[in-house]
């Protein structure tokens, strides 16, 4: 028996034990309560030892589970700081690349409106160089044909 059940036997002797008359005393079998309280006596520095390894094993249990508690909240903060990180860096990515197109765009509308101004001035001086090479050409021609002598001569009349 460990100490506890001793200590219950003894306490169950006790109240078991006869009673003094008009007196709270009682009457107890001396060798009985001694090998009792001997056994408790044997007994105790063992259970004591277990109580004392146990109570320090759970003290190492549950400081074990505050350094792993510990561990995870800090990688949960981690994990959370990275996630608001990498939130934030895509957020500014985003920014950016929308930023970065806005500006190719703008780019793009001018270079575009430049190009096609070129082309129109270019084309503009095409036309007129045509169009003086028709008036040539038309005039060539009515030098062929001998209009131009005939209007000249009819400026004299």
């Amino acid at each position: 028996m460990d100490v506890v059940e001793n200590i219950e036997a003894a306490i169950a002797i006790i109240e078991e034990a006869r009673s003094v008359p008009l007196s709270a005393s009682c009457v107890i079998n001396r060798s009985e309560m001694l090998q009792i309280l001997d056994k408790i006596k044997a007994s105790f520095p063992n259970d004591l030892a277990r109580a004392i390894a146990i109570q320090r094993e759970k003290d190492s249990i549950i400081e074990n589970a505050h350094t792993q508690s510990d561990a995870i909240i800090q990688q949960a903060r981690d994990e959370v700081s990275r996630l608001v990180e990498q939130t934030t860096i895509v957020s500014s990515a985003r920014k950016e690349a929308a930023r970065i197109l806005a500006d190719a765009k703008a780019d793009s509308d001018r270079d575009r409106e430049e190009i096609e101004e070129y082309i129109d001035s270019r084309l503009a001086n095409l036309e007129v160089i045509l169009n003086k090479t028709l008036d040539v050409i038309s005039k060539g021609r009515d030098q062929l044909s001998g209009v131009e002598t005939k209007h000249v001569l009819s400026k004299l009349k």
